[in-house]
């Protein structure tokens, strides 16, 4: 594994998610592949769950970890070849990712979706051209359309808790008063067909995920039906993916309630965080026994160090 960009980046899953919980039994086992290595880690956009767990990773491998927030912190990046920064954009990615590269062993980037220019945002710009300008590994702690660490340690949760040969998992779309990326959503479906479950989304009209990803994933449009006998339900708002960036409707009719779990066959509730309460899930279900949450959350440091003890084998 040269980078890990996208779950796709992953040989085998199964093999990825059991190697995961293996390194939950001796966190610091291979801590001295790291010894005198750094990752540097470049957010363009907030974090808490991701910030913590990747940093906590590194340190059970060895790793020394730099940290930059380049909304206030770094010169504004040119990504575009041939054009004449005479504007706000000081650095080119050429000359940034080269230096980043002479600084650290692994570079680690989070950089959200626009949500404005659908073509921009699916091209990746960030991502890639840290990827193509730099000589050391990239690894993707969200980008516009993917959050592959959130998917991998959501594919471990799943694993511990799952009972049956073949359950039946719902990614369903809930209500949020911003218009979201579809990162999540994306790579939980790219995870989802992986498994030997039966995988169903739910979501509004118009609330379509890209169907070059859904691909022929069952698509419902009755939240309750879609729920009906589901083992495990993971709940996520994304704005709308045909009409690019924006919120169809804020009301709360596909709001998670414990009414509508009683519908499922008394199924796990799964959430990325931060999550809004009492409108994209009740406090009944994400204070219920059953709700994950804070598994899945835990299940993020082991997965951010199964991403980079590969890189770190793999020199």
């Amino acid at each position: 594994m040269k980078h890990y960009l996208t779950l796709e980046d992953i040989p085998n899953l199964q093999q990825a998610v059991d190697q995961v919980i293996g390194l939950k039994k001796d966190a610091y086992a291979s801590e001295h592949l790291g010894k005198h290595k750094t990752l540097g880690m470049l957010f363009f956009n907030p974090s808490l769950r991701t910030r913590l767990s990747t940093q906590k990773a590194a340190q059970h491998l060895g790793l020394k970890t730099m940290v930059m927030n380049f909304s206030n912190e770094a010169w504004a990046l040119e990504f575009e070849d041939g054009t004449k920064m005479s504007g706000l954009r000081s650095e080119h990615i050429k000359e940034a990712a080269a230096v980043v590269s002479q600084y650290c062993d692994i570079v680690a980037i989070r950089a959200f979706a626009s949500l404005s220019d659908k073509l921009k945002d699916e091209e990746e710009q960030v991502l890639h051209n840290f990827a193509r300008y730099a000589s050391i590994p990239v690894i993707n702690m969200e980008s516009a359309t993917a959050h592959p660490l959130q998917a991998l340690a959501d594919a471990v949760t799943i694993q511990e808790h799952n009972v049956k040969k073949r359950p039946k998992i719902v990614l369903t779309w809930a209500p949020h008063p911003k218009a979201l990326p579809h990162a999540v959503g994306n790579s939980f479906t790219r995870m989802a067909q992986q498994l030997e479950a039966d995988f169903v989304i739910a979501q509004p009209e118009g609330y379509e995920l890209n169907p070059a990803i859904t691909k022929n994933t069952p698509l419902y449009y009755n939240q309750e039906e879609a729920l009906k006998d589901a083992d495990f339900v993971y709940a996520k708002n994304w704005c709308s993916y045909s009409d690019y960036g924006k919120i169809l409707r804020t009301d709360d009719e596909w709001m998670l309630t414990a009414e509508k779990m009683e519908l499922t066959n008394r199924a796990k509730f799964m959430h990325c965080l931060p999550i809004r309460r009492n409108v994209v899930v009740s406090d009944q279900v994400l204070d219920h026994p059953n709700a994950l949450v804070i598994e899945q959350a835990n299940n993020r440091t082991y997965a951010a160090q199964w991403v980079l003890k590969q890189l770190l084998e793999n020199g």
